[in-house]
């Protein structure tokens, strides 16, 4: 541990200010975002209740095992990802922590480009007339990224998450003690706005009407336990560097349930919204078909931007007070890209300074690496793009190696010795150590050779051997296969750099 910044040895104040956190993490633009897209795309003609149905499964088989493995190790070792990492796992796997701290660090090259995205939007609707067509939204968009905004934006974005992260722990528990409740009264507020519409309850009775014979297609298996992994943030080690600063008392089982359930919560409120606001509108006020209403939710635009950024707005121009309730929806999807593009800054500044360096600096050179390498996806939605693809399907990996780690340290070890006996938590039974040896390694396979055999037969049968395409089979190795070379090399240096040992 550096001797020069006295914040790693801070703690968060309260249950109550680590679970805002933890929820925080969680909580991002992929609830509200992509989950009812998501839904949407993989229900079928009665309705989309079998996704769910495996969505929430995968809830209790992949996120929480694996939230809770973060929160077990990052407060054994209060280190950073890879300092925790490389103590549990050992010094020849330290290059599998920097590969994981990587990945969310790579995701936040154009994370805060989205969040900057959501701040324009917000202070657009906020000070301009809705847009009443498609037309005019794609106006508003395309104005947007053909000049200099996104680069401003993203640089606002990061400005607020380094403000925010400055003081360690202390501020990052304080922001988010306003972000989350704030976030979660503007997305009741929505609902309740959304279901009073006439004609919302289709859209509902939609999204919870389980087709149950989709339940044998593998396709939905695994959408929905790519899609929990996005939404709950597990195996992104976002929790095990939060988990740095818990108090022991701050159970780790009961805090993992709570953090994973809340955030589902939150997802199925914003379907709500979603599905009972376009329904309402689509089908019921302007008489479009089923079929016609499902194909502009499933159809994703530049970026998957189709919903949120084009259609929403115009959405709500038809509503009644629909103006404020934009301004609210904008300000909310802002508040979820905010708490989330926290932890994302934390992660790599809490590498730093466990390397050695003071915090300032440590922050200074985080957001200055994060703003210029998110230019490309500032500049090009079609660069944006190729990075969800390529480090998204990299978060599969991460979770992966978190429970190759724990296999490492002993499973059986890790629950008796560092999560049982402890009278403020919950009671976690053998059950999770079969989850974390067979089922997240089995599962985490069977994901990448889907996504191979997609990018292979579906995103680009033609160009699966060009690195250049955004979405071949070749671009996800070269580029993970680039990153995993260089850490590799650097294995040894960097497990000195970072645990401060020499064997």
């Amino acid at each position: 541990m550096s001797p020069l910044d006295e914040s790693v040895n801070a703690r968060f104040n309260s249950r109550l200010g680590l679970l805002l956190s933890a929820i925080g993490i969680a909580v991002g633009t992929g609830n509200i975002w992509r989950f009812p897209r998501i839904a949407a795309q993989n229900g079928g003609e009665d309705g989309a209740g079998a996704l769910l149905i495996a969505w929430l499964v995968f809830l209790f088989l992949w996120s929480i095992p694996l939230i809770i493995c973060e929160y077990a190790l990052g407060r054994k070792h209060r280190k950073s990802v890879i300092g925790t990492m490389a103590r549990a796992g050992g010094k020849k796997w330290t290059w599998m922590g920097t590969f994981v701290a990587f990945v969310s660090t790579a995701i936040c090259f154009f994370y805060s480009v989205v969040v900057g995205w959501c701040i324009f939007y917000f202070i657009h609707m906020l000070t301009h007339p809705l847009p009443v067509t498609t037309e005019a939204s794609m106006a508003i968009w395309n104005e947007f990224q053909a000049g200099g905004w996104p680069l401003l934006f993203h640089a606002l974005a990061m400005g607020f998450g380094a403000w925010a992260i400055w003081k360690g722990v202390s501020s990052i528990e304080k922001v988010n003690k306003v972000l989350i409740p704030t976030l979660l009264g503007i997305v009741v507020l929505c609902v309740v706005r959304a279901l009073t519409l006439p004609g919302a309850w289709a859209g509902v009775s939609y999204l919870f009407t389980p087709q149950l014979g989709q339940l044998a297609r593998p396709q939905i298996w695994l959408e929905a336990l790519t899609q929990n992994a996005w939404d709950t943030g597990a195996g992104w080690g976002l929790f095990m560097t939060y988990a740095a600063y818990m108090k022991r008392e701050h159970g780790a089982v009961k805090n993992a349930f709570t953090t994973g359930i809340g955030n589902n919560a939150v997802s199925l409120l914003a379907a709500l919204m979603i599905f009972g606001t376009v329904f309402a509108v689509l089908q019921a006020e302007m008489g479009m078909s089923r079929p016609e209403v499902l194909e502009i939710m499933k159809t994703s635009g530049p970026a998957s931007t189709g919903l949120t950024f084009i259609w929403m707005p115009q959405l709500f121009a038809r509503m009644f007070l629909g103006h404020p309730l934009a301004v609210l929806f904008f300000l909310g999807l802002t508040f979820a890209g905010f708490s989330s593009l926290i932890a994302m800054l934390e992660l790599p500044t809490r590498v730093l300074v466990d390397s050695g360096f003071k915090r300032p600096l440590a922050i200074g050179l985080v957001v200055a690496f994060v703003y210029l390498l998110g230019i490309p996806s500032a500049r090009s939605v079609n660069f944006l793009s190729n990075q969800d693809f390529v480090w998204g399907v990299g978060l599969m990996i991460s979770g992966a190696f978190i429970a190759l780690t724990v296999i490492r340290a002993g499973v059986c070890r890790i629950r008796s010795d560092d999560i049982l006996g402890d009278p403020h938590d919950w009671n976690l039974g053998r059950w999770w150590e079969f989850v974390i040896r067979i089922f997240i390694p089995a599962a985490a396979l069977a994901l990448l050779v889907w996504w191979f055999f997609l990018s292979a037969t579906v995103y680009a049968p033609d160009q699966w051997f060009n690195p250049l395409n955004p979405y071949s089979v070749m671009t996800l190795a070269a580029q993970w296969g680039l990153v995993m070379g260089i850490f590799l090399i650097l294995n040894r240096w960097i497990f000195r750099r970072v645990t401060g040992l020499n064997t």
